[in-house]
C-alpha cells in the first residue's frame, strides 16, 4: 500500500475559475488611483453595454482600452475619428474582385471585441451614426448583407468637451446607446508622483498576461444577469426614474432597464448574489449623467440632484 504522502502527491490540485476581482486588480495596477472608473468600465462590459469617456487627452483612455483587452484576452482596435472619416472606414467596404468577378467584403475595424472610438465627436454625424447599428444590434449591414459582430463586442468611445472647435455634439439617440459615461480625470498628487518616477503605464500593458478568457467573460455576464434584485430596490429605481421626469424630459424605460442591468453587474463585481440600494446609487451618475445633459425643460436636473432628492431605502 502506498503511504499517505505518496497518495497526496498524486492528487492534482483543482484550479478555481478566475474571478472578476482578479481582473479588477490587474486593471488597477495599470490605471493607478482610478478604482471607481475601472470598476464602472468592467461593470459596463459585464452588463453588455458601451462606455463613453469625456475627458482631456493624456489621462489614460487608450490605456484603459488596451488593458481591458489584454486582461481579458480580447482583441482590440483603435479608430481615430476625424472630420473626413467615412462610414466605410468603420464598418468595411465591398471591393470588386476581378479574378472572381464578384464583390468581396473587406471587414472594417468594427469587427473586433474592444473598439476604441477615439474623439468620436470630431467626426461628422454620418460617420458617428455608422456605429449605431453595431452598438445596438451587434451587427452591421453593407450592400444589403448583414454581418454579425463578436458576441463580446464592446465600444469605448472618447469625446472632447463640446465647446472645443471642430466638435460635433452627439445627439440624444446616440448618447442613449452608451450604457455608462465617465470622466477619468487627473491623478491625485501621490499617484502622479508614482507616474513621474516610474514612467508611462502603457508600457506595463504589453507585459499583461490574460487572467480570463472570452468564456470566463461570458460566465461572469450570465452570473451578473442572475443577480437577485429585491422589490425595495426596484422601488428605488422607479423613484429615481420618476424624479428625472419632473418638469422635463427624463430617463426612458429603456434607461431604467439599463440601470438595473448595470447595478447587477456592479454587485457581481463585489462578489454578491444580490443588488443593494447602494449599488444603484453608486452607478446612477455614470448611467444618467450623459443622458440628462442637454435635456430641455425648466425642471431639468442633474444625476446628483436626483440622488439628493430621492431617499435611499
Amino acid at each position: 500500500m502506498p503511504n499517505a504522502s505518496l497518495r497526496a502527491a498524486r492528487v492534482t490540485p483543482l484550479t478555481s475559475p478566475p474571478a472578476p476581482a482578479e481582473a479588477l486588480a490587474r486593471l488597477e495596477r495599470v490605471l493607478l488611483g482610478k478604482r471607481e472608473q475601472v470598476t464602472l468600465a468592467l461593470a459596463c462590459l459585464l452588463a453588455r453595454g458601451h462606455l463613453l469617456i469625456e475627458d482631456v487627452p493624456g489621462v489614460g483612455k487608450t490605456t484603459l482600452a488596451q488593458a481591458l483587452g489584454a486582461t481579458l484576452g480580447l482583441p482590440w482596435t483603435r479608430v481615430q475619428f476625424t472630420s473626413d472619416l467615412l462610414p466605410a472606414d468603420i464598418v468595411g467596404v465591398s471591393v470588386f474582385d476581378v479574378a472572381s468577378g464578384t464583390f468581396e467584403f473587406r471587414r472594417g475595424p468594427v469587427f473586433t471585441s474592444v473598439l476604441l472610438a477615439d474623439e468620436i465627436n470630431r467626426a461628422p454625424p454620418k460617420a458617428q451614426s455608422a456605429l449605431l447599428e453595431a452598438m445596438e444590434e451587434r451587427q452591421v449591414s453593407v450592400d444589403g448583407t448583414t454581418h454579425a459582430l463578436a458576441e463580446d463586442f464592446f465600444v469605448i468611445a472618447t469625446q472632447n468637451p463640446s465647446d472645443q472647435l471642430g466638435a460635433y455634439p452627439l445627439p440624444e439617440s446616440q448618447l442613449d446607446r452608451f450604457l455608462v459615461g465617465i470622466e477619468i480625470g487627473y491623478p491625485d498628487a501621490a499617484t502622479e508622483r508614482v507616474l513621474l518616477e516610474h514612467g508611462d503605464r502603457r508600457a506595463s500593458v504589453r507585459s499583461l498576461e490574460p487572467c480570463a478568457s472570452a468564456a470566463d467573460l461570458a460566465r461572469w455576464t450570465t452570473e451578473a444577469e442572475a443577480t437577485h434584485v429585491a422589490a425595495p430596490v426596484f422601488d428605488y429605481v422607479q423613484a429615481l426614474l420618476s424624479a428625472t421626469r419632473e418638469g422635463g424630459s427624463g430617463l426612458s424605460p429603456r434607461a431604467g432597464l439599463a440601470l438595473v442591468r448595470l447595478a447587477r453587474a456592479f454587485a457581481r463585481l463585489a462578489e454578491r448574489d444580490h443588488v443593494l440600494p447602494e449599488d444603484v446609487r453608486d452607478v446612477f451618475p455614470a448611467l444618467a449623467g450623459h443622458r440628462l445633459t442637454g435635456r430641455v425643460g425648466a425642471g431639468r436636473v442633474t444625476a446628483r440632484e436626483v440622488l439628493d432628492r430621492v431617499p435611499m431605502p
